[in-house]
């Protein structure tokens, strides 16, 4: 009998991505830590002062790619409500996806009258520019938090003829219609993987995947922006994907992509943060 135990206990030890424990079977980071079930829903964070300008053109065009990896804002869900951040807010992409509420403040000629503050997309990185000062066109350059709004989502807050206002802003929770979205660029020695869509927080902190057959769960690595790589070989099986954003909580979009996905195809999963 105690050999039969030791037995069963081996074969348990052999399923990386399952814990037997209370009755059920829990999954696993690719870490093998248990996967928490993060309850309550992302928070607003506190106001912060910072200024805002804008780039592109009054339909959002030129606004809508960037250092974020987005091929197209537009086609992506984000519109042109989006917002080229400084470095010290990009974080070598890690904001990208993000969501910030923003309030044009103290600047009567500037402001405009009677305007609401207004939900922006983090999609781009407004670069610094160590030519000019921070207090004379080198908007972006560091310590500053910046906001590069596109024209239209300036244009709900700000004159124009202002170029730039003083802001208030902070982080807010990101409203998605649908489910998380994956698309796989490459090839099978080497998948870029672009995530989008996210909810709740919004940015994307690490991205695990898992298949249905020989790939057990693989962690993947920053490329830049918010594309993420592997060099595992995911051809020829179902893919699941779990995504944690910056507060720690995490999505898995079960079997996301069929076993015949294709290279290119976006694929959306039934839920969201």
């Amino acid at each position: 009998m105690s050999g039969m135990l030791v037995l069963a206990a081996v074969l348990l030890a052999a399923v990386p991505d399952v814990t037997i424990a209370g009755g059920g079977p829990k999954a696993l980071t690719p870490g093998g830590r248990v996967v928490h079930h993060n309850h309550g829903k992302f928070t607003a964070g506190p106001w912060k002062p910072a200024h805002a300008t804008f780039y592109g053109g009054r339909d959002g065009s030129d606004t809508t790619a960037g250092a974020c990896g987005y091929k197209d804002t537009r086609a992506d869900g984000y519109g042109v409500q989006t917002v080229a951040v400084s470095t010290a807010l990009y974080g070598d992409g890690a904001a990208c996806g993000g969501c910030y509420e923003v309030r044009c403040v103290d600047s009567p000629d500037g402001c405009k009258p009677g305007a609401v503050a207004l939900v922006v997309t983090a999609t781009n990185l407004c670069p610094p520019n160590y030519q000019q000062s921070g207090e004379s066109g080198g908007w972006c350059n560091p310590p500053r938090e910046h906001f590069d709004l596109s024209m239209p989502a300036f244009l709900q807050i700000a004159q124009e003829k202002a170029g730039i206002v003083p802001v208030s802003y902070r982080r807010v929770a990101c409203a998605r219609k649908g489910g998380i979205r994956y698309v796989i660029t490459g090839n099978k020695y080497f998948n870029m993987v672009m995530v989008t869509n996210v909810g709740g927080a919004g940015d994307v902190a690490a991205v695990a995947v898992k298949g249905s057959k020989r790939v057990k769960w693989t962690e993947l690595k920053r490329n830049w922006g918010q594309v993420w790589q592997t060099g595992e070989d995911l051809t020829g099986e179902s893919l699941t994907f779990r995504v944690m954003t910056s507060d720690h909580r995490k999505a898995t979009s079960w079997h996301v992509l069929p076993t015949d996905w294709q290279f290119g195809v976006t694929y959306q999963a039934s839920k969201n943060f």
